[in-house]
């Protein structure tokens, strides 16, 4: 299934499933055609296990001739989880991006384990949101990634046993400043300014469930600029997988449901790149991430206001 919080601008936010190019409100569907309702929140629903995904599915079914769907296009997305516990995100995780860093002489410790960073979930925006490059910052970058959703509490979880764990996967735009990364770095801080301004990171639309028939470990992902491609790369370039991560970090911390863990900047951002100076991101720039087949995410950049 496709789930999704979104607006119609009428109200707050909703809970939506996504077929096609039509979304249900879950919560009115339900009212309306006087059945429980499976339940109230893509978080919720991710994690409450298969027999509320089974009555979701037969809802939206039941919802299908009764005039309870309407197009996308319609409606707003916000993020798929406003509210996860926490947004983690592996860092220096693909092979092809490591090998550019390093031809470009800007990686010279090449870490032997997964490495990670906090995304601030304030920083979270949705599909048709605008990121505001500040004043002063020139080297704006993009770096679509596969972001997978934690379904139940995860601790001490082993390798074999990790994809009982998740429960979907989105697209995660994780915008980046590099000017200030770079100092960052060089300072040894670990607070990622660079990353957690807000609206530095867009999620979405919607999360697709594990059991649908798709293998997360070849999807490409591409990003376009005003329409010119950017890169297109393959999660199988990851260095580590997601149980890979899930085995490592859940030795000390502690992943509760409705988590994010991004898997890392693909080859092909522009701070890889000889030309570099040319790609960085500037207001007005109109960018699409997508995984090819399956979703994409718009974000516009624009200028403080």
């Amino acid at each position: 299934m496709r789930l999704a919080t979104f607006t119609d601008g009428l109200s707050g936010p909703r809970f939506g499933a996504v077929r096609g190019e039509q979304i249900v409100d879950v919560v009115a569907a339900a009212n309306a055609l006087h059945q429980p309702v499976p339940a109230t929140s893509v978080k919720v629903a991710l994690t409450s296990g298969p027999q509320t995904l089974a009555a979701l599915e037969a809802l939206v079914s039941s919802a299908e001739g009764q005039g309870l769907h309407r197009p996308v296009a319609d409606v707003r997305f916000l993020p798929p989880i406003p509210d996860p516990s926490k947004f983690f995100c592996v860092g220096k995780n693909n092979r092809k991006h490591r090998e550019e860093l390093k031809a470009n002489k800007m990686l010279t410790e090449v870490p032997n384990e997964p490495t990670g960073l906090i995304k601030l979930t304030d920083t979270m925006s949705g599909d048709g949101g605008e990121v505001v490059r500040p004043d002063g910052i020139t080297t704006l970058d993009y770096e679509p990634e596969l972001c997978y959703v934690v379904g139940k509490r995860a601790h001490g979880v082993k390798k074999r046993e990790a994809m009982d764990y998740i429960a979907g996967f989105t697209l995660m735009n994780d915008v980046s400043a590099r000017e200030i990364q770079q100092r960052e770095v060089a300072s040894g801080s670990r607070f990622w300014t660079a990353k957690n301004m807000p609206g530095f990171a867009p999620v979405g639309p919607y999360i697709l469930t594990m059991d649908e028939v798709v293998d997360t470990e070849d999807l490409w992902v591409t990003c376009d600029v005003n329409g010119e491609r950017r890169l297109r790369s393959n999660t199988g370039d990851y260095l580590y997988k997601i149980a890979d991560v899930l085995e490592h970090f859940s030795r000390y911390v502690v992943f509760e449901p409705g988590d994010l863990i991004a898997m890392g900047a693909p080859s092909g951002v522009a701070v890889g790149q000889p030309n570099a100076a040319e790609l960085y991101l500037k207001p007005g720039d109109d960018m699409v991430i997508a995984f090819e087949g399956l979703m994409s995410l718009r974000t516009r950049i624009v200028a403080p206001r």
